[in-house]
């Protein structure tokens, strides 16, 4: 009878199993560096120009030794300054790890390369702000971002180089 019951919880045990799943289970900043390499001048005179400022950032992801674990980075770097010199640099990883079960390949690529990042970004935004406010200049902060729209244009950017590859390798061997 033991027997029955663990037969006859299985199946709904396994069904369980078998649900497809996404959940951010630790948000953490990675990496966080401030650089002021003129200060305290920029303080004391007035740009002679309007700044620039220069906004960078990336995605990277990787799978890690637990099963079914990810960890997504999202990098941002911020320079302001003038042709002459730098005023500051800020630069910070915000990091996750997420579990993801029962999703197939191509669900996955799209979760850590659009889903995560979204869950991400705004903690790192949050997270340069407050550091460069910490500067006594005005805050910049890093723009919205549609991951969705960066992740498309990349897919179609690597479909492009994968249909120009046949391409120059029939050329090389036509010549």
């Amino acid at each position: 009878m033991a027997e029955e019951n663990q037969n006859a919880q299985n199946p709904e045990q396994n069904q369980q199993q078998a649900e497809p799943s996404f959940q951010m289970v630790r948000c953490y900043l990675k990496d966080a560096s401030l650089e002021m390499p003129h200060a305290p001048e920029i303080f004391m005179q007035a740009p002679s120009e309007q700044p620039n400022v220069d906004i960078q950032f990336e995605v990277s992801q990787r799978a890690l030794n637990v099963p079914n674990a990810y960890e997504v980075v999202v990098r941002g770097t911020i320079t302001v300054g003038t042709k002459e010199s730098t005023m500051f640099l800020a630069e910070g990883k915000q990091a996750a790890i997420f579990d993801i079960r029962n999703i197939p390949e191509d669900g996955v690529r799209h979760i850590v390369n659009v889903l995560c990042p979204s869950m991400i970004y705004p903690y790192l935004r949050a997270n340069l702000a407050d550091l460069i406010n910490r500067t006594g200049l005005p805050t910049v902060h890093l723009p919205e971002v549609n991951f969705e729209a960066l992740y498309q244009q990349r897919l179609a950017q690597q479909a492009k180089k994968q249909a120009e590859a046949p391409a120059a390798a029939n050329e090389e061997g036509h010549a």
